[in-house]
């Protein structure tokens, strides 16, 4: 349930009194415009637009909005996230701001333009390591890390989107490299530009207050692995994987339902049971270079993996205050 950030005017006496009180007043309503959220809640596994975040591990996740009644919004998210995906960092933060509007010409037909940010504090490229990686002896070296000049992790999109009634689209556009992936880590140039285009519905059921949530998007990276990149003076091939697959972009979809409740006289309860997934296992798979861990896990002869992509049934369970 919204909270307003400031409570309201407390009625004053008459007389002189009142034209005072009907100042605060006009005072606590225009301060009354803007509103504050907070949501906390657990995920058993944290699904990122169809890949696993966590290598199939449940989390918490929780965070702080705060609207204007004139559309505008800002906030900050966290969830846990695995550092074999982000070496040394095993925490993402979001921070956003935008604007929500309506079209007046047509009921139900709004807008959203806003700007995206990924944070991985303590994680960066340069952490990236390879079980099979080799020192300069060409003995294994695990922690000897594979993309040096590389660098963070955090990635900036811009986006837009509209909707009408329950069912939305969205447009993301990536303003830096896409999750740091350039020349220095690996890859055939910059990701700069890379976008993903996602169709949204939540569709409210006649039945026990459920609402049924569909979602499908598509990942277009503005790039691809250079499998000839090396380190080492050609010892150690980050870009390289078992499947050979260099195209990471994908198709994911999400459908299940979700619920508001109470509990006893707490409201803002909200529970779902999700199917999420997505294709494109040859790279986000156990033999692709998306499934490697990047954290120097598994064995000289084998990089630890798992197929962050595969279709998996998510529950999640949070409130919003």
């Amino acid at each position: 349930m919204r909270q307003s950030i400031l409570l309201t005017a407390v009625l004053s006496a008459m007389s002189f009194a009142q034209v005072s009180y009907a100042a605060e007043e006009a005072k606590e309503e225009a301060k009354s415009d803007w509103t504050a959220t907070g949501n906390i809640g657990v995920v058993s596994d944290y699904y990122f637009r169809g890949i696993s975040q966590s290598w199939h591990k449940p989390t918490v996740q929780g965070g702080m909005d705060i609207t204007h009644s004139s559309g505008f919004y800002t906030g900050l998210w966290g969830s846990g996230v695995t550092p074999n995906t982000y070496p040394d960092a095993t925490t993402e933060i979001d921070i956003y701001a935008g604007y929500n509007g309506t079209i007046p010409t047509v009921e139900k037909l709004g807008y959203t333009v806003g700007i995206y940010g990924y944070l991985y504090p303590g994680g960066s490229w340069k952490k990236y390591r390879g079980s099979t990686t080799l020192d300069s002896n060409g003995n294994p070296d695990p922690n000897r890390p594979l993309t040096p000049g590389g660098g963070r992790w955090d990635t900036y999109e811009a986006n837009v989107g509209i909707s009408y009634d329950w069912i939305s689209a969205k447009l993301s556009y990536t303003l830096t490299d896409w999750f740091g992936a350039d020349k220095s880590t690996g890859w055939n140039g910059s990701t700069k530009g890379s976008t993903y285009i996602e169709l949204n519905a939540a569709y409210p059921l006649p039945w026990w207050d459920l609402t049924l949530i569909a979602h499908v998007g598509r990942l277009d990276v503005a790039g691809k692995l250079d499998t000839q990149f090396t380190t080492d003076g050609g010892a150690n091939f980050p870009s390289s994987s078992l499947s050979g697959a260099t195209n990471p972009d994908y198709t994911d979809w999400k459908i299940g339902l979700s619920k508001a409740f109470k509990i006893g006289a707490t409201e803002g309860w909200n529970a779902g049971v999700y199917w999420i997934e997505s294709d494109n296992s040859r790279y986000w798979g156990y033999r692709g270079y998306g499934g490697s861990s990047f954290n120097g896990k598994g064995t000289n002869g084998a990089v630890e993996s798992k197929n962050l992509n595969d279709g998996r049934l998510v529950l999640t369970l949070g409130r919003t205050f």
